[in-house]
C-alpha cells in the first residue's frame, strides 16, 4: 500500500493533529504574490482527483525555490505538514519536485491525479446523441452533428471551467449532458421553447471551449482563449456548421444568439442579454446545471466528518454537506 496521501486523506486527518506527509498532486495554479515586507511569494492550488487545496510557498524556502520554474500542469511529489488557517486546510509544504507521468505511474498514483465525472464518459456520451437524435428539423440536426464530427472526441475529454464548475477531465461532456437531460425533462413544461433550437443551442453552447482551454492535467485558457473567450469561439463554430448545412438564415441567427447569450449576464460573459423564449430557457439551464455541478462536486469530495465544505467562489458561501435528517 503506497504511503503517498491524496488530498482527501490530507483533509481527513485530526485538525488537531500536524501531521508529517507525502504526496503526488498536480500542481493546478501557480500565482506569484509579494507579501507586505516586499519578499516574493507563490500561491498555489495542488490538487488530484478527490480535491485539491490552496497553499503559500515563500520565497527563501526550498519549496519556492522548486516550484517558482514548474509549469502549472506538472506532476509533483510534496513532503510537507498538515496545517489549518482559519479553518481552511492550509499545509506546510517542505519539499517538491517534477516528477513524470511514468514514475506517479511507478508509484500507483497516476489513477488517483485525474478527477472526473461518477458517470462513465460513454454513459454521458450516450445522452448527447440521443439529444441529437431528438432534433426534428433536418438542417438543425445536421449544423450540429457537423460540429461534433468535428470535435466530438475533444468535446468528450475537456474540462468545463478553469475552476469555477465542472473543471475535470470530462467536465464539459458532463455539463452539457446533463443539461439536455434537464432541457428535455422541462420542455413540457414551456411549450413556447422551441425544442429543436433548445437542444442544439445546449449542445453547442460551451464548444468555444475547446479552443478556450489548453493543458492536460490542468486548464489554463489559451492565447485565443483570452483574445476572443469561448463565446465569440463558440458563435464562430456554429455560423460555419450553420453555413456548411445551409440552415436557413432565421434558425442560423437565433441559434447564435443562443449561444451569445448563454452566459446570462454581460459582466458573467455574454455577449447579449437572451432574447428569445429558447435563449432564456438555455441560460436558465445552463446557470442551474453550473451552480448544482459546483454542489455535486463538494458533496463528493468534502471529507468525511465535516459539516460544511469550502467556501465556493461560485455560490459565495459554504455548502452544508450532511443530509436531511428525515427520522
Amino acid at each position: 500500500m503506497s504511503d503517498y496521501k491524496t488530498v482527501q486523506e490530507l483533509k481527513e486527518i485530526d485538525v488537531n493533529i500536524a501531521a508529517l506527509f507525502r504526496s503526488i498532486l498536480i500542481l493546478r495554479r501557480k500565482t506569484p504574490k509579494t507579501a507586505k515586507n516586499g519578499n516574493p511569494f507563490l500561491s498555489v492550488e495542488l490538487g488530484d482527483g478527490s480535491g485539491s487545496f490552496n497553499a503559500n510557498c515563500f520565497g527563501d524556502s526550498d519549496v519556492f525555490k522548486a516550484l517558482d520554474p514548474v509549469a502549472e500542469g506538472s506532476i509533483v511529489r510534496l513532503a510537507g505538514k498538515t496545517e489549518y488557517y482559519m479553518e481552511r486546510f492550509s499545509p506546510k509544504l517542505q519539499a517538491a519536485e517534477v516528477i513524470e507521468a511514468e514514475e506517479a505511474e511507478a508509484e500507483g498514483m497516476m489513477a488517483n491525479l485525474v478527477e472526473t465525472p461518477p458517470e462513465s464518459e460513454e454513459e454521458l456520451w450516450a445522452y448527447i446523441l440521443e439529444g441529437v437524435e431528438a432534433i426534428e428539423h433536418a438542417k438543425l440536426k445536421e449544423t450540429v452533428q457537423r460540429v461534433l464530427d468535428d470535435m466530438g472526441e475533444r468535446f468528450r475529454k475537456c474540462p468545463a471551467a478553469v475552476s469555477m464548475h465542472h473543471a475535470y477531465f470530462n467536465g464539459l461532456l458532463e455539463h452539457t449532458a446533463h443539461m439536455v437531460r434537464a432541457c428535455r425533462a422541462l420542455l413540457p413544461l414551456y411549450p413556447e421553447v422551441d425544442a429543436d433550437l433548445a437542444i442544439a443551442g445546449i449542445i453547442l453552447h460551451d464548444m468555444g471551449k475547446l479552443e478556450e482551454y489548453e493543458g492536460e492535467f490542468a486548464a489554463k485558457v489559451s492565447r485565443i482563449g483570452i483574445l476572443q473567450g469561448h463565446v465569440v469561439i463558440g458563435f464562430r463554430i456554429a455560423r460555419k456548421a450553420a453555413i456548411q448545412s445551409k440552415l436557413n438564415a432565421d434558425l442560423t441567427e437565433r441559434l447564435e444568439h443562443i449561444i451569445l447569450s448563454h452566459q446570462g449576464e454581460k459582466e458573467w460573459g455574454a455577449a447579449a442579454m437572451a432574447a428569445t423564449p429558447e435563449a432564456v430557457f438555455v441560460s436558465m439551464i445552463d446557470n442551474l446545471d453550473a451552480k448544482m455541478g459546483m454542489v455535486q462536486r463538494v458533496l463528493r469530495n468534502t471529507p468525511k466528518g465535516e459539516t460544511f465544505s469550502d467556501r465556493l467562489m461560485g455560490l459565495q458561501t459554504r455548502v452544508l454537506v450532511t443530509p436531511p435528517d428525515k427520522s
